[in-house]
Formats: C-alpha cells, sequence, structure tokens
C-alpha cells in the first residue's frame, strides 16, 4: 500500500478527512461573509471601490428613524411570535402525544405541510385572504354580517392579524414537532410515578413535562429569536413590496434589503446587518441565562 493510501485509511487522519467538508463549508460560506460585512460596515462600498469611513454608518444609523421603525417593529414580531408560537404548539404537541389523539401520523402530517410551502406562495395566499377588495376572504367574511368592505392591510392592527396569521400557519407544526420529539425523550416511568403519587393531569403537566422539556423549549425559543428578528419575505410578500402604508411592516431585514439593493449602499446596510446580529446575539444570550442554561458568575464545587 502506497503512503497515500496509507494517510487516507489512517484511523487518526481518517476524522479529518470526513469533517473537512464542514470545515470548508463553515469558513466559506459563514465565517469569510460574517468577517467581510463586518468590514464593510465601516467602508463605502460602489462599483469603483471601498472607501474606509469608520463609524460613520453606526453613528448615522442611532438618528435614523426608518431604522428605528425597522427595529420596533421587528423586535415586537419577534415577542408576539414567542409569546403564540412557544404555548400553542407544546400544548398541541402534549394533545398529539395523549390517549385521546387517533391516527397521529396523519394529524403530524397535516400540520407539517404548511412548512413545506414556499413563502412566496404562502405570503401571495394571505394578501388575497386579506385584500380590500370586496372579493377577499376576509371582506367575503365582513359582507356575511352586513359590514363593508375593510382595507386590512393599511391598518397596523389588522395588518399584522394577517402576518401573524401566516406565521402561526406556516410554523406552528414545525414547533410542535419539536416538542413531541422532545416528549418521546421522557420515560413514562416518570409519569407513573406521577399517578402513583396522586398527581393529576395538570400537576404532571407543571412539575414533570415543562421541566424535562426545557431542553427543547429552550431550543425553539433560540430559533424563534432569530427567525422573528430575521423575518422579511413574509412582509414583503403580503405587501407586494418593500413599502407599506406608514412603515407599518418594515423589518430590520426589510430595511437591510432597501439600503443595500434598492438605494446601493451596501457599506449602510451591513452596519443593519451587523446591529441586527448583535440585537439576536444579546436576546438569546439573556434567555439563557435566564433559563439556566449559561451559568454566569457561580462556580461549581
Amino acid at each position: 500500500m502506497s503512503k497515500a493510501k496509507k494517510l487516507l485509511y489512517s484511523q487518526k487522519i481518517a476524522p479529518y478527512v470526513f469533517v473537512l467538508p464542514y470545515i470548508l463549508s463553515l469558513l466559506i460560506f459563514w465565517l469569510y461573509p460574517l468577517v467581510t460585512g463586518i468590514l464593510m460596515s465601516f467602508q463605502n462600498v460602489t462599483f469603483g471601490g471601498k472607501e474606509w469611513v469608520g463609524t460613520a454608518h453606526y453613528a448615522k444609523l442611532l438618528q435614523d428613524k426608518f431604522f428605528g421603525i425597522a427595529v420596533s417593529n421587528s423586535v415586537e414580531y419577534m415577542v408576539l411570535t414567542l409569546v403564540l408560537l412557544i404555548p400553542i404548539p407544546m400544548l398541541l404537541a402534549v394533545l398529539m402525544e395523549s390517549r385521546l389523539t387517533k391516527a397521529k401520523g396523519v394529524w403530524k402530517l397535516i400540520m407539517y405541510i404548511p412548512a413545506l410551502t414556499s413563502v412566496v406562495i404562502s405570503g401571495l395566499l394571505f394578501r388575497l385572504m386579506f385584500s380590500e377588495g370586496d372579493n377577499g376572504q376576509m371582506n367575503v367574511i365582513l359582507h356575511m354580517f352586513g359590514q363593508p368592505s375593510f382595507a386590512w392591510l393599511k391598518t397596523k392592527w389588522t395588518a399584522w392579524v394577517g402576518l401573524l396569521l401566516l406565521c402561526m400557519w406556516r410554523w406552528t407544526g414545525v414547533n410542535m414537532l419539536y416538542f413531541v420529539a422532545g416528549l418521546k425523550s421522557i420515560d413514562n416511568s416518570v409519569y407513573e410515578s406521577g399517578e402513583i403519587d396522586g398527581a393529576n393531569g395538570w400537576q404532571k403537566f407543571r412539575y414533570i413535562t415543562l421541566p424535562l422539556l426545557k431542553p427543547t423549549t429552550v431550543y425553539v425559543v433560540t430559533i424563534s429569536v432569530f427567525a422573528g428578528l430575521s423575518m422579511f419575505l413574509e412582509s414583503f410578500m403580503l405587501w407586494n413590496g418593500n413599502s407599506s402604508p406608514k412603515n407599518i411592516g418594515l423589518t430590520i431585514v426589510g430595511y437591510l434589503y432597501k439600503r443595500g439593493i434598492e438605494k446601493n449602499d451596501m457599506g449602510y446596510a451591513c452596519a443593519v446587518g451587523v446591529v441586527l446580529m448583535i440585537i439576536a446575539l444579546v436576546i438569546n444570550f439573556i434567555q439563557l441565562i435566564a433559563t439556566g442554561t449559561i451559568k454566569v458568575g457561580k462556580k461549581e464545587d
């Protein structure tokens, strides 16, 4: 056997060969764009070249009212999706795994199907549903009660009802399956011990299910924070573009797209992206500390 083959089949070298594609993809498609984006946030980027401007973009962000609106909308959307997409899928997962539910596989498939639908198609369907025209499904319902047509997507609270319904329709099933997987990891003997001690259904959920689902809950919260703050395409499709009435649908990523793609100001757009990353990391770091996943200031004996 040649020396090259001996190296290839070596038990010491083989693990590194298998992880090499992952390391290369991480460096090329994550680390390199991340470092480049951070550097570009300190530059004016044009077709003619780059000019170093220091922290000028970040100083401008502090006075940019549209960026403030985008941050406010994104944080509000993230909070509302957490309120909706954590407890509801968790309760559905508990119901799905209970003895009350028959044909569990069919229900899981039905709940997951919306996630397979393109965001473009989903957004188009919901835009038609909430259309201000007389043939929009929501206005058809209003007409059944003798009410006139309403411009749903031009008022913030009604437009956000549509946006949140779109989010719930697409992601409730996905989060439910995460919680189902978490429930399956809980040993039935724990529930049997609870029954022996006289625990009722609520007590078993409160003192057994919730604590033992903590790792799954932390994971779902973490990805939901990133998903909520980075939402863009749903808003883009619902308002048929990146311009919504009074910027009620403007998000951080939407503003990044507006400055970077529509106005060709890539340096400023990169600064927006860096701030988005910092906000997401800070919020997730806080929730990881709050849930005890990361322990700060405590030394183990």
